[in-house]
């Protein structure tokens, strides 16, 4: 298993800011935790160890977020320390359509898709802001996204 920060870096790497791309934290954990619902749908298991909590502003993986709060709502420094084939070709192909399908949309936009979706709204309203989104809720809603 990859660590969240493999998963970040991975789709760090793929800013292309000579046509102008960037990533906030805010999009980054957006990718991320679209990442984690689509791998539990897909492959039955986690991508990554850590977990993902209800948050005012949707998912939002705590580790992750401290690690680059610093920033704040401005771009996140491109990994320079970076290797992509600790991913296998099934995860990096997900984590590239990930990138494909969600990367084209603003922060705020993937925000509010996140709050129309059921694993954040059920852990929120349920548990309040910090409640774990839990992997079984993020499987059973990201395989019924899954194209046929």
């Amino acid at each position: 298993m990859v660590s969240v920060f493999d998963v970040a870096k991975y789709f760090l790497s793929l800013v292309d800011e000579e046509v102008g791309d960037s990533l906030s934290n805010l999009k980054l954990q957006k990718l991320v935790y679209y990442a984690q619902g689509f791998h539990l749908a897909l492959f039955n298991r986690p991508l990554f160890g850590n977990s993902i909590e209800a948050w005012t502003h949707g998912p939002v993986i705590p580790e992750l977020y401290r690690a680059y709060k610093e920033y704040g709502a401005g771009a996140l420094p491109l990994p320079t320390d970076f290797d992509s084939d600790i991913f296998d070709r099934e995860t990096r192909e997900l984590l590239d359509e990930i990138y494909q399908v969600y990367g084209q949309y603003s922060a705020w936009m993937l925000r509010d898709m996140t709050h129309q979706e059921g694993p954040w709204v059920q852990a929120f309203e349920d548990g309040g802001f910090g409640t774990e989104i839990e992997h079984k809720a993020m499987q059973d809603y990201f395989r019924t996204q899954l194209r046929n």
